[in-house]
């Protein structure tokens, strides 16, 4: 038998199956015998219970302590033409044997039990019962007794052996016999055809999860594809079964959709970091190239460049670390977002003061580009649960993107909307827009809009994914609509105290 049959599940069950079998035809065998052997040895005794009365009827076996030999020898005779099994002694009254019909050296033992004998002739026990056996020292076996009175003077006890030396020869010789050899292959094809079913029984239990275990094993092999797992049953076949087979089919194809989804999301991760470090490298090194050669340019020409060229090449290099302290920064805080190290500490606070301490933020440069910028609140409090550093957070940037894509002359709106349950805020400019095709890429990490000159300069295209991060994390979706040239309006809401 190879071994890859042997560690299966279904001969393992089998051996298991045979091994049950052997033990319960063993045992139902042996129960057989024994209670054959009880119920003959009952019919037996209760039939020739009466054997020993008769017997002593017919003559006077004991007379005045005197033992008549010849009047035992004779009904022992008799005894044994009715029953050849039927073993006949004379007992005293404390149990000896005193005569017998049998040759000197058969009887081992000198005195029989009397407790079995008072007991069978009270008749108050049941059948079944053993008393001594004289032939052999350990051995007993059922028999017939009955008091041998005189002048209403107990003498002793005739005391008959119902099963004796002869019964126990022929038992010995039929051993083996036709109806012995029929009981006994009958009981084993009984044990081959109960092995047959349950191996029949436990192939079909078997198979499904035969079955379920090769689907496992490719879709092992199969680097996880999605393809490679069958439906849980043929079609046209019924529903799933719904026993602990079909359950773990069905928590094995949750499983597998679930492995499915972590791969994807684990190759879209890696995707993204090989994004990030494309992005990253190119937006540090287009800062730092330039700082490196402006300041080259001091060490090799400080003493010919004068003090407005100085000041204007240190200007340079300071915005080039400023923009790269910013994309640092904001590396770092979508770098948190994302690892759900962040977890916002919500408490209630009033969000239009909010708003008007981060639009004074903008004003002034606001002004110096011409753009207009207007805060549409409500004049009663507006009472918001959430996290009053991340939500500022939100608005800066909101507002800061913005800024950069709206041309002198524009504007910018902010307006809050309380509603019963949450207060809805709109952030609008009147830029240059996005298009309709990039949309849904404007959350991505580095994205950058191709209008406006100003945002291709200085963006990282990090703010607007640092944004919807933090709403994520408060369960607020951020909404878009734009059209090129006609500006960008973005939309949240935060929820208020009662719904936090």
């Amino acid at each position: 038998m190879p071994d890859s049959f042997r560690n299966t599940l279904f001969a393992r069950l089998g051996l298991a199956l045979l091994l049950i079998v052997a033990l319960i035809g063993g045992g139902f065998f042996a129960l057989e015998q024994f209670t054959t052997r009880l119920y003959y040895e009952e019919i037996t005794q209760r039939l020739n219970a009466s054997i020993a009365m008769y017997v002593t009827g017919e003559m006077q076996l004991i007379e005045d302590g005197e033992v008549k030999e010849d009047a035992l020898s004779l009904l022992a005779q008799r005894a044994m033409i009715i029953n050849p099994t039927v073993e006949i002694y004379l007992l005293d009254t404390e149990g000896r044997i005193l005569a017998h019909a049998l040759p000197p050296d058969a009887v081992q033992v000198e005195r029989v039990a009397l407790e079995p004998v008072r007991q069978l002739m009270a008749g108050d026990s049941a059948m079944p019962l053993r008393g001594t056996d004289p032939r052999h020292l350990d051995r007993q076996k059922i028999f017939s007794a009955h008091p041998v009175m005189h002048s209403d003077v107990l003498q002793g006890y005739l005391y008959a052996i119902l099963g004796g030396q002869k019964y126990d020869e022929l038992a010995e010789s039929v051993r083996g016999s036709y109806v012995q050899k029929t009981s006994l292959g009958a009981l084993l094809a009984i044990v081959l055809v109960a092995f047959g079913v349950g191996l029949l029984v436990f192939g079909l239990l078997t198979r499904r999860l035969t079955r379920l275990t090769a689907d496992v094993q490719r879709f092992t092999r199969s680097g996880f594809e999605p393809d490679a797992i069958p439906p849980p049953e043929d079609p046209g076949k019924g529903p799933p079964a719904a026993d602990e087979i079909g359950q773990l089919r069905d928590a094995f194809s949750r499983m597998a959709d679930k492995i499915r989804e972590q791969v994807e999301s684990l190759q879209e991760t890696d995707r993204l970091r090989r994004e990030l470090i494309s992005n990253v490298s190119h937006d540090l090194r287009t800062p730092l190239a330039s700082m490196h050669g402006y300041v080259e340019t001091l060490l090799l020409k400080n003493d010919s460049l004068s003090e407005a060229e100085r000041l204007r090449y240190l200007e340079i290099t300071r915005k080039h670390s400023l923009r790269l302290r910013r994309l640092i920064g904001d590396l770092f805080e979508l770098s948190k977002l994302d690892s759900a190290s962040i977890e916002p500490s919500l408490e209630t606070f009033p969000l239009a003061e909010l708003l008007q301490d981060v639009t004074q933020e903008f004003e002034l440069e606001a002004q110096k580009r011409g753009i207009a910028l207007e805060v549409q609140a409500p004049s009663r409090t507006t009472l918001v649960h959430a996290d009053i550093g991340l939500i500022q957070r939100v608005l800066e940037n909101l507002l800061r993107n913005a800024l950069k894509y709206t041309p002198a002359g524009g504007s910018i709106t902010i307006s809050l909307d309380p509603q019963p349950d949450r207060v809805a805020v709109a952030v609008a400019d009147t830029g240059c827009g996005i298009a309709e095709g990039d949309l849904d890429r404007i959350f991505d990490r580095f994205y950058r809009s191709e209008q406006g000159e100003e945002g291709r300069s200085t963006s990282a295209g990090l703010g607007l994914a640092i944004v919807k991060r933090i709403l994520d994390l408060h369960g607020s979706r951020i909404t878009v609509r734009s059209a090129p040239n006609q500006g960008t309006r973005f939309e949240f809401d935060i929820p208020v105290r009662a719904a936090a």
